[in-house]
């Protein structure tokens, strides 16, 4: 059998698991429309998918993933709690490594359901590591929605604390800015002339680009509130490199966080959700005494997730991306519902990977 036609019929036996698990089978189309990632994403997403556009129907990407379109399905016409399986191939661009597959099939598993966010994290990451058990691959785990809740606890403006919620999935940029709003980074030169000058705008030369002068003027003066802002305090700034640096088993992992809480207590919450999710692991065989847990982890994968975080790679295949990977994404039903929202977690399995790794393909 041809490597794609091993590659379906382990799909179709991973989403006959999830169904017999309860997941709806349902179907996206493979062209999406831009207009909704971008809006989610910004500019960036350009350089990870297939744009393409038709008369009728404007900018068309085809599908980079599928957790948003059945998002959008659920949300306009989903029963709640909701458990949905779905199999197909997902277009990502690669322009900087040939080796790395631009198409290729994902089977997903996504459970909609606001009785217990805890369980069904639980429930997603223990059918998941099920299927994939035979493998032996190494798990990790991480938690997006800890260092947002860090951020949004700074002492410092609402602009700036914006600004590093958008930075949270670059962690070079991410790093960037705060040591900028620490006052450890000079300020770059050009800057500090333009606010030097009693009216930036006053210059004799033509406008010049797609900004208008309004949006101009907003931008100067979003520059000169941020450069009368106070910096962060070196405190605030120990107590998220703390953070960003908790790497350890689970459990020990847990207990450095509540001792990070006592100076940071915004992330209170964020670490009773942690406590509430290992509890429900155990309660499932998920041996939580091994389980890798990083704060960090997930900052590099799709923006939508805003909590629990997982992957499943293959030891000593760094030339291998992970087998299987999922997270939480309750802010995405949120943007997409309108006004509506519930609590969502879901995972992927590449059933290509799991046979190259069985020396199939």
């Amino acid at each position: 059998m041809p490597a794609r036609g091993k590659i379906r019929a382990r799909a179709a036996e991973l989403r006959a698991m999830f169904e017999a698990e309860g997941a709806q089978p349902v179907e996206t189309n493979v062209l999406q429309p831009a207009e909704v990632l971008l809006d989610l994403y910004g500019e960036d997403i350009r350089g990870r998918a297939y744009v393409t556009s038709d008369t009728l129907r404007g900018e068309q990407m085809l599908r980079p993933d599928f957790t948003v379109p059945v998002v959008q399905m659920h949300m306009e016409h989903g029963a709640e709690p909701a458990r949905y399986t779905y199999s197909g191939q997902v277009f990502r661009r690669q322009e900087d490594d040939a080796s790395k597959d631009n198409e290729y099939t994902q089977v997903g598993y996504e459970v909609f359901d606001r009785e217990n966010p805890a369980a069904a994290d639980a429930e997603v990451f223990a059918l998941i590591q099920s299927v994939v058990a035979p493998l032996g691959l190494r798990a990790a785990t991480g938690d997006i929605g800890v260092l947002m809740a860090a951020v949004q606890g700074l002492e410092t403006s609402a602009r700036r604390k914006a600004a590093l919620m958008r930075h949270i999935w670059r962690p070079r940029r991410f790093r960037a800015l705060i040591e900028r709003f620490a006052g450890r980074a000079p300020v770059p030169a050009s800057r500090s002339a333009l606010l030097a000058k009693a009216d930036p705008m006053a210059i004799d030369a033509p406008m010049i680009g797609m900004r208008s002068e309004a949006e101009i003027a907003a931008r100067i003066e979003a520059l000169r509130e941020d450069a009368e802002t106070p910096p962060l305090s070196a405190g605030q700034v120990e107590m998220l490199e703390a953070l960003l640096g908790v790497r350890e088993t689970l459990p020990f992992a847990l207990e450095h966080l509540r001792d990070i809480t006592v100076d940071m207590p915004a992330i209170t919450e964020a670490v009773f959700r942690i406590k509430d999710r290992m509890e429900a692991l155990a309660a499932r065989g998920v041996d939580v005494d091994a389980l890798e847990f990083e704060t960090s982890y997930g900052r590099t994968q799709m923006e939508y997730y805003d909590g629990f975080v997982f992957g499943f790679y293959a030891e000593g295949r760094h030339d291998m991306p992970p087998v299987a990977t999922g997270g939480r994404y309750d802010a995405l039903t949120r943007v997409l519902g309108q006004g509506r929202e519930i609590p969502a977690v879901g995972g992927v399995i590449r059933p290509g990977l799991m046979l190259q790794l069985e020396g199939v393909l």
